[in-house]
């Protein structure tokens, strides 16, 4: 699949602290033979590739333009065939609509849609594997406020995601 074919999967980064501690719940709960990514929360699925460049061009913008975004661990959140971390970040769906008002016609039904921000630690399991391990975090996942460091770029080729670019947050705060 060449470059312009692959598409593009746009990623809110995570602090370092909780990035390495839902990175290892994913090591824990994911069916192993799926697990080869590391903790993140999707922005966009599949932006076309034939727009890279473009993509880019706004993402080092929104970087330099914007500090690190504010948003909120709320608790567990049931996939029903999975578990994730639910997140609430009014500013970075801000962001995120920023974003796909510029790509506008050219976004799949499913990045036309805000998405639920939530990192995933496990999924594709039995409703009742889901339960269990909702049960067993119960109390562990702890509302707390954090903020988003930056914008991450990936290539989908079916398989782990190809890095392209990471775009840290260094505007200033105005608040």
């Amino acid at each position: 699949m060449s470059e312009s074919e692959a598409p593009l999967i746009l990623t809110a980064q995570l602090p370092d602290d909780m990035h390495a501690r839902y990175t290892a719940l994913r090591d824990a709960h994911f069916p192993p033979e799926r697990n080869y990514l590391e903790a993140h929360v999707t922005l966009f699925h599949a932006l076309p590739g034939m727009c890279e460049g473009e993509v880019v061009t706004v993402c080092e913008r929104m970087a330099r333009d914007f500090a690190p975004v504010p948003g909120e661990v709320v608790g567990l959140m049931s996939l029903g065939r999975g578990t994730a971390i639910k997140l609430e970040s009014p500013a970075m769906l801000h962001l995120r609509d920023l974003l796909a008002d510029g790509f506008h016609g050219l976004l799949t039904q499913q990045d036309q849609h805000r998405p639920r921000l939530h990192v995933t630690i496990q999924n594709k399991v039995s409703g009742k594997e889901a339960k269990a391990l909702q049960a067993q975090l119960g109390g562990t996942i702890l509302p707390r406020s954090f903020r988003f460091s930056g914008l991450s770029l990936f290539h989908y080729r079916g398989g782990p995601w190809e890095h392209v670019k990471t775009f840290a947050f260094r505007g200033k705060d105005t608040a």
